[in-house]
């Protein structure tokens, strides 16, 4: 009996807010939420920051104008090479002797010596000056402002990528309602799975961008940026120094789908029996001059010449930062975010027992390539094929009637024109081919930006809302769909839209890379995972499991109004829990030697015991 992956516990920090107990999803439909769920949204919000008006806490977060949090977009790093004419006068200048370059360069003469500088004389040099200029692009998907991820542990050296890896994992765990030695109690050390990464690394200067531009600034290279600039180093950071696993670790790069690419491997690891927990996510921090200067050289981004131009506004006037992501709508490029959002997987059977929280289940994640390509960063074939199987194996699942009127598509809806003509073509072509009839589209990124490869993390925070709210988030920020997007036997949620929590069965989330990555989630409803387990494990089981669950859904519900007041529990031990070869206690039961090993004070012991589909083809051959 192949185990079913449960979603049972999710959490990060992304544009809209915490993701934990659904308040980041409150965030993205804030307009259409009853009071009393819109004030712990706005009671979220004020746990993450100084700011304390409700006007203040909304406009700092979702997409809006660049902050200087991070770095002055009215300034952004840059230089010039001057070259003086052939011709020109020497340039003289003193100079402090601890500041003379070694070896003296060809062009420079010593004039005259004092204490403790030098008199120098210069003919034909090339210099470089420093030369700030304004950024292009000025709207992103920023965290909220205010908070600051680094001030609530240790975090010494750490890029903001890992900084917020450590609060999203936190904030995943903490909504598990379950003490997390608990876990290492009943389950073996090794059946622990973690996959977390980012698409672009750590590229701040603390990580791979500081390394970079170290020397070239006059400063020396840390020794830590290397390491910490790794794209797995998320993944590292939560087996070390959160959660002590010594099962499988570390992620899978698929550019704007490596979410849903971690997704599958936890996915599996499950469903094959390898891990019986698994921490998935990814983390991803690009809002630094250098990645966006990158993007805007594609012209992939929208940046505000374009927008300006796009809402025929003069020369100077301002954009409106709120609208500037607007997918399938009239558009020029897409707007960078950053998000860390974290999920915690559990085989079905060790869920019932622990009474977790049954947020949904994962059946299948496909991933397929494009083959030959135009471009690198032009779409394929590929997605065709993992919507197309995703729909077969949602039918196979669920029965076609629940595929052709209870599922729903969350669209990696970019903002760019090419994606708003490539993606609706594919998503028409395969309700058709399947015979559905308005299948529903949303996109998020309409709210929260575009976060590389946190993206599907944010597709799935919002469809655990969905179910738990009611609400499918509108794209909000357009007025009509562009022309040239396809519409056929689609319908484009353009508007917040209240439905039944149980009225849709299944949702797709749909995620194209660069490259030619391309990944289709097929995400069951709590509804329907309940209707599976109660089928698989039967009646008294499921009585079990309520009864279970009402002690861990007043934890999850204590942790909640916890972070609200700003208290976020966030994990991080280094140095601490440290085993060495004398932790492990190897034993035997046979002749054949050790059966089992056992770590440290853990109750659950590591079998040595693997079965393995290759044992007995050397019977022949052995002495």
């Amino acid at each position: 009996m192949t185990p079913l992956p449960l979603i049972v516990g999710f959490g990060g920090i992304s544009p809209a807010g915490r993701s934990s107990c659904h308040q980041g999803y409150r965030r993205l439909v804030e307009t259409a939420l009853p009071e009393p769920d819109r004030q712990s949204m706005l009671a979220s919000l004020r746990g993450l920051s100084a700011n304390q008006t409700e006007a203040d806490l909304l406009a700092g977060t979702l997409i809006r104008g660049l902050e200087s949090t991070l770095f002055d977009p009215s300034a952004l790093p840059a230089r010039r090479l001057i070259s003086p004419e052939a011709n020109a006068a020497p340039v003289s200048f003193r100079l402090s002797k601890k500041q003379l370059p070694k070896p003296l360069p060809a062009t420079w003469r010593i004039v005259s010596e004092h204490a403790d500088s030098l008199e120098i004389s210069c003919l034909g040099q090339d210099f470089w000056l420093d030369t700030p200029r304004p950024s292009a692009v000025n709207c992103a998907g920023q965290l909220p402002c205010g908070f600051d991820p680094a001030r609530l542990y240790a975090s010494h050296n750490h890029p903001r990528g890992l900084q917020m890896t450590v609060f999203g994992a936190s904030d995943a765990i903490n909504s598990l309602g379950i003490n997390w030695e608990r876990l290492r109690e009943c389950v073996p050390p090794d059946a622990f799975s973690v996959y977390a990464g980012s698409c672009m690394g750590q590229l701040d200067q603390t990580g791979f961008g500081g390394m970079l531009q170290a020397r070239l600034q006059g400063r020396k290279v840390s020794s830590k940026q290397l390491p910490l600039g790794f794209n797995e180093m998320p993944a590292d950071f939560i087996n070390a120094y959160l959660l002590g696993s010594l099962g499988t670790t570390g992620t899978s790069v698929a550019a704007c789908a490596t979410f849903l690419y971690n997704l599958r491997q936890g996915v599996q690891d499950i469903a094959s029996g390898q891990a019986r927990v698994a921490l998935v996510g990814t983390s991803e921090a690009p809002l630094t001059p250098e990645i966006m200067e990158g993007y805007c050289a594609m012209g992939a981004l929208a940046d505000d010449a374009k927008l300006r131009a796009l809402d025929k506004l003069a020369q100077g006037e301002a954009v409106d930062a709120r609208r500037a992501c607007r997918p399938f709508g009239d558009n020029c490029g897409f707007t960078l975010a950053e998000s860390a959002q974290f999920v915690v997987l559990m085989d079905d059977s060790l869920a019932l027992e622990l009474g977790a929280e049954i947020h949904g289940s994962v059946s299948d994640v496909f991933i397929n390539a494009d083959g030959y390509k135009k471009s690198i960063a032009s779409p394929g074939l590929g997605n065709y094929l993992t919507l197309a199987k995703a729909a077969a194996a949602t039918r196979a699942i669920v029965g076609e009637k629940s595929l052709r009127r209870r599922s729903l598509v969350q669209a990696h809806g970019t903002w760019t024109p090419q994606n708003r003509v490539s993606e609706s073509e594919l998503m028409s072509r395969v309700a058709t081919e399947f015979g559905i009839e308005g299948w529903r589209i949303s996109a998020v990124k309409a709210f929260v930006g575009h976060s590389l490869a946190s993206s599907a993390g944010d597709q799935l925070m919002a469809t655990l809302g969905l179910w738990q709210q009611g609400l499918i988030p509108g794209i909000s920020t357009i007025d009509r769909l562009a022309d040239d997007v396809h519409r056929d036997k689609l319908d484009f949620v353009l508007s917040h839209r209240e439905v039944a929590r149980d009225s849709i069965d299944t949702v797709l989330l749909n995620s194209k890379g660069f490259g030619g990555n391309n990944a289709t989630a097929v995400v069951l409803a709590p509804h329907t995972t309940s209707k599976m387990l109660a089928a698989r494990h039967g009646a008294a089981a499921m009585k079990r499991h309520a009864q279970q669950n009402e002690f861990v859904a007043a934890e999850v519900a204590a942790y909640d109004a916890q972070a609200s007041l700003g208290q976020h529990r966030v994990h991080y031990s280094f140095g601490e829990g440290v085993l060495d070869g004398s932790a492990l206690d190897f034993r035997t039961k046979d002749s054949l030697g050790p059966s089992e090993l056992r770590i440290g004070t853990s109750r659950a012991a590591l079998s040595l015991n693997p079965t393995s589909p290759y044992a007995g083809l050397l019977d022949s051959v052995q002495d």
